[in-house]
């Protein structure tokens, strides 16, 4: 069961791939888009500008819809969550997949506790709003680790919400489509939780 853990160069991947060895995934990432053949999953993480997600091509962007209509699932982390929805305000000239709706915005920094640091860098809580494959397990409450500074919309796929001065969808789920604006890497037990919450709905994909 191999899992393609996409390298877009966004990022130290090294963190990620621990975590996924922790939880005894097999995982190799893939040199050229037509290799994602050969995935039963598929993680997109990333970190940075949303502008680095055009390092993904049209080729990258069909090899992976081709996966989803293969009911392989895909999990985006961070840059990678964003990347799901249409678009984000820090790079208009790059589209997202679009397997959500919605448009990521930068978090204003502003709330009822007054002025707030952005990026959103440290641990936060999850306010989980529906019941998911991703956060089975998980207790309301639980925190996790974040550094950002664009979120996602509250959308009817959110799963859970954080709130740093604002509330943005802190993890998403839809059919086979899962995305956490956390690092799970980066979060202890709870992340590793949802690492191997993901490796059970890759196990059950058939």
């Amino acid at each position: 069961m191999r899992i393609a853990l996409i390298d877009y160069g966004a990022g130290n991947l090294t963190s990620v791939r621990k975590a996924l060895n922790a939880v005894q995934a097999e995982v190799w990432s893939p040199k050229e888009p037509q290799e994602l053949s050969e995935a039963r999953g598929l993680i997109v993480p990333g970190v940075g500008h949303f502008k680095s997600t055009v390092a993904l091509d049209t080729s990258w962007r069909q090899a992976v819809l081709d996966c989803i209509k293969l009911d392989r699932p895909v999990l985006g982390i961070c840059l990678g969550m964003q990347w799901l929805f249409e678009h984000s305000a820090e790079a208009c000239e790059a589209s997202g997949l679009g397997l959500l709706a919605g448009k990521c915005a930068l978090l204003s920094g502003t709330g009822p506790e007054g002025v707030l640091k952005v990026p959103h860098v440290g641990w936060n809580s999850l306010n989980l709003v529906r019941d998911s494959q991703l956060l089975r397990g998980i207790k309301q409450g639980s925190y996790v680790y974040f550094t950002h500074s664009y979120v996602a919309p509250v959308v009817g796929a959110s799963i859970a919400t954080t709130t740093y001065g604002e509330t943005f969808s802190s993890a998403v789920e839809y059919n086979k489509i899962f995305g956490v604006q956390f690092h799970p890497e980066k979060s202890g037990d709870v992340g590793l939780k949802i690492l191997s919450n993901y490796l059970s709905a890759v196990r059950n994909s058939g």
